[in-house]
């Protein structure tokens, strides 16, 4: 979980079931509230730190569980908090919208051989861009032991070892 992805991910098999999953979430939830807390609904949980632990960038763990060929397949997917998730979504968008702006139109008078001052603006974009996926790369460092309770609490939880991809 110390790479350069963003949002660390996994599948995993087990024999247990769909119901049995979730009772034992819920059990080691109520008896240990102090680590996690959690959503449930049928066949998908988000795990998260309880709430006077949270800090902006504190991570949460989405699952969903199927039911294929006698064994529940368990996805996982590590993640901040939705908000803050829209919030870089957001400004790549901008980001790529402006540079995309930018570069049309100074290329066109530029072609025109007009004046094309405004292209000097494209570094700084991808500047913008270069910080808020460092930025993202921090946050996620600065969650990192918050991520790993949250994964030890569901390793306890399935009884077996998960390989973050």
């Amino acid at each position: 979980m110390t790479s350069f992805r963003i949002r660390p991910r996994f599948k995993v098999f087990s024999d247990k079931s769909p119901i049995e999953i979730q009772q034992r979430i819920e059990t080691r939830l109520e008896s240990h509230a102090d680590d996690c807390t959690g959503l449930l609904t049928p066949n998908y949980f988000i795990i998260k730190i309880p709430h006077e632990q949270r800090h902006f960038w504190s991570p949460q763990l989405s699952l969903h569980l199927e039911e294929e060929e006698g064994q529940t397949v368990i996805r996982g997917l590590y993640g901040p908090h939705p908000n803050i998730w829209a919030l870089f979504t957001f400004g790549y968008a901008t980001v790529g919208f402006l540079t995309l702006f930018i570069a049309m139109t100074s290329l066109s008078k530029w072609s025109l051989g007009k004046s094309a001052m405004e292209i000097w603006a494209l570094p700084i974009f991808i500047i913008i861009a270069i910080a808020l996926y460092f930025s993202s790369q921090v946050g996620q460092k600065l969650g990192v032991e918050e991520t790993f309770t949250i994964h030890h609490f569901l390793e306890e939880v399935l009884e077996q070892k998960i390989h973050i991809v």
